[in-house]
């Protein structure tokens, strides 16, 4: 079992980092490592056995994962084309169609990198491979970090709940994706004023070129319709980002005191991003996600894992160019 110590050592380190900051980019990469150290440790074991059960077992998992591969190009095809018909075909619709291309394109090249033997291809087949599997790791590691921490708890009390907004349909209307997180953030202000708090909702956009009033004011008008209460909504009616929704919002919750608590609410793909963007900028609280709809999901997590890594560029860029150099040697040892 030694050899699982490295996976478990990790595992140890998260949980204590969690325990500390569970807002933090690393602890999303931390469990990225145990869990790839995990599977490293128990395919060498197959792999190392004298069983024949083992080997099959390896040999098999490497067809299912050739297999998943291809459905996973697959299924970004489809979800592109049905983002297009129910969306439109702006760029930010189109990024798991892009993906899919990406990945097709990829494996590709490595098939034509191994049948022709070019040390071109070789090299740019090398250096592909490379990109791709690192930012494939960096995904399934935001991923799997963002399932874990739309489930942790979050402050029973708080003297704040922010609602982020989305954009407004016709300029007016609240659309569906935005009406889930306001259905979402009354939800958690009537579980805290049962537990004998009164905090007050904060909504939080402001007007874009192509609307007719801020977004915060269709996001009040949408929560007192429903009965919530009017004189315990602070409308932040400037931001059009979501740091400035976080930063103008920290405004109007400092002047309670630094000691202040929240709680911010959006989409459960966009939970993550939140909190590490509420870090950055020093908003004392945690982040909530909404549901979203799941043809919607697949996209709009591939559009948020581009933020992060954008807002990680230089880190991710120089990894890049490591692994552009890597491929370069294998053209040249060729």
């Amino acid at each position: 079992m030694l050899v699982y110590a490295p996976a478990a050592l990790l595992l140890l380190v998260l949980c204590w980092r969690v325990l500390r900051e569970r807002r933090k980019f690393s602890n999303a990469v931390l469990l990225g490592l145990a869990a790839l150290c995990a599977l490293v440790a128990w395919f060498s074991q197959l792999i190392g056995s004298d069983s024949a059960v083992g080997t099959f077992i390896a040999f098999a998992l490497l067809a299912v994962a050739a297999v998943g591969l291809l459905l996973l190009i697959w299924f970004l095809f489809s979800n592109g084309l049905r983002m297009m018909r129910k969306e439109g075909r702006s760029p930010t619709n189109l990024l798991s169609l892009l993906a899919g291309a990406s990945l097709l394109a990829v494996v590709a090249l490595l098939v034509a990198a191994a049948v022709v033997r070019s040390p071109v291809l070789l090299g740019l087949g090398a250096a592909a491979l490379g990109v791709t599997c690192y930012l494939s790791f960096l995904f399934l590691s935001i991923l799997g970090y963002s399932f874990l921490y739309g489930r942790l708890q979050v402050r029973r009390k708080a003297d704040y709940v922010i609602v982020l907004g989305s954009g407004l349909i016709g300029g007016t209307t609240v659309p569906p994706l935005l009406a889930s997180r306001l259905d979402r953030a009354k939800e958690v202000h009537e579980r805290m004023v049962r537990r004998g708090a009164s905090p007050v909702l904060i909504a939080s956009g402001g007007q874009g070129p192509d609307e007719k009033l801020p977004e915060s004011h269709a996001m009040a008008d949408y929560l007192t319709a429903r009965g919530f209460p009017a004189d315990l909504i602070e409308r932040e009616d400037r931001s059009t980002t979501t740091e400035e929704n976080l930063r103008f919002s920290k405004a109007i919750m400092e002047k309670t005191g630094p000691g202040y608590r929240c709680v911010v609410v959006t989409n459960n793909y966009h939970a993550f991003r939140a909190a590490l963007t509420a870090r950055r900028v020093g908003v004392r609280g945690q982040v909530v996600g909404s549901p979203t709809a799941a043809y919607f999901w697949p996209n709009a997590m591939i559009r948020e894992f581009a933020a992060i890594l954008d807002t990680y560029r230089r880190t991710n860029i120089a990894i890049c160019l490591l692994l552009l150099a890597c491929g370069v040697l294998v053209w040249a040892a060729r």
